[in-house]
């Protein structure tokens, strides 16, 4: 049984998606990993503490102290280390923000919600299930549908290359930002800064 942390616990939680190890590094199933990267190295800080089956680290943004956490069970089982770290910290779901992939963007494009389905995202499902609740947000990075003849899993377990690799690069890069701008802006903020095309393709 898990217990409370009480003193100077997190308001949230920043759940960031993806395959352990470097064979999946680069994938588009690990637009989460990426995010994270991308994310520390704007904030100056690092995951790399395993607690609750996860690489963690912290930071403060504005005042919110947030847990940054990298699963490490394989995406499947993403919500066995998320439950975890909520059960003990006692945070809410709408404060646990969830970084993935998602096949049904394009490339580049990136999209913020306050809740909804997995559509289709094993790890989401699993943080769903695990959770009780779809009702916390998530960015999602577009890595776009697979080619013909191409099976899902060989999609998103590869590499992007030429023009896609590039605008997911973007896509990484602006969706770093939206994690702080949720947090300390709010999700309406996010939502209206970030869902757009990129100015570069308008």
């Amino acid at each position: 049984m898990l217990f409370k942390k009480t003193d100077g616990g997190p308001q949230w939680i920043a759940v960031f998606l993806g395959n352990p190890g470097e064979k999946y590094a680069q994938s588009r199933h690990n637009m989460g990993f990426q995010t994270a990267d991308a994310f520390c190295r704007k904030q100056q800080t690092s995951i790399r503490r395993l607690k609750f089956s996860a690489l963690t680290g912290q930071c403060s943004l504005s005042g919110n102290k947030v847990f940054l956490m990298k699963p490490q069970t394989y995406m499947n089982l993403s919500g066995d280390s998320v439950i975890q770290a909520v059960r003990w910290y006692h945070v809410p779901a709408e404060r646990v923000l969830v970084v993935s992939d998602d096949v049904d963007l394009e490339p580049g494009r990136i999209r913020v919600r306050k809740g909804g389905s997995a559509g289709g995202h094993n790890g989401l499902k699993s943080i769903i299930a695990r959770l009780g609740t779809d009702a916390f947000p998530r960015i999602r990075v577009g890595v776009g549908a697979p080619e013909s003849g191409t099976a899902m899993p060989d999609w998103v377990l590869s590499g992007p290359s030429g023009s896609d690799a590039v605008r997911i690069r973007q896509a990484i890069d602006r969706a770093a930002d939206a994690v702080a701008c949720y947090i300390c802006e709010g999700p309406d903020r996010a939502m209206n800064q970030y869902n757009g095309v990129p100015e570069k393709e308008t």
